[in-house]
């Protein structure tokens, strides 16, 4: 089903993403999926070594997770933008939950578009990363 502008107000909110607990399965998969190696992600002696507990997931990955939020919701062509900002450390066990609001609705060159307000949170509410993203819609 296609997402109509006409039948979307400032205020709605779009299904949520609710993803399985990060693993250190989920981290090494990411790891060869995005080419980002680091090891404090992955190497639990490394991560001591650097004052943390134990792995944590890649700030990119949460990312990853807000960008399937939007996919979930609207196919990738209509997507015309999406920034992000880190404000917390997704520890292992951590269950992302992704949200979206829409804060705004306008046209851009005769194109009908909506900006959105994206939340990553963890199973206590805690939230990791923040963004805005502007679809297309019809």
């Amino acid at each position: 089903m296609t997402v109509q502008f006409s039948d979307i107000q400032i205020g709605d909110e779009i299904p949520l993403l609710k993803l399985q607990p990060v693993n250190r399965t989920t981290l090494a998969l990411y790891c060869g999926a995005s080419g980002d190696h680091n090891p404090i992600h992955v190497d639990l002696d490394f991560a001591r070594k650097s004052r943390m507990d134990d792995v944590f997931a890649h700030g990119m990955l949460s990312a990853a997770y807000l960008g399937r939020l939007l996919t979930n919701w609207v196919a990738q062509r209509q997507v015309r933008s999406l920034s992000v900002r880190f404000t917390g450390i997704t520890q292992l066990g951590h269950i992302p939950t992704c949200t979206g609001k829409v804060i705004d609705k306008f046209l851009d060159g005769g194109e009908q578009r909506v900006r959105l307000s994206l939340h990553c949170t963890n199973q206590y509410g805690e939230e990791k990363l923040a963004g805005e993203a502007v679809v297309a819609l019809d």
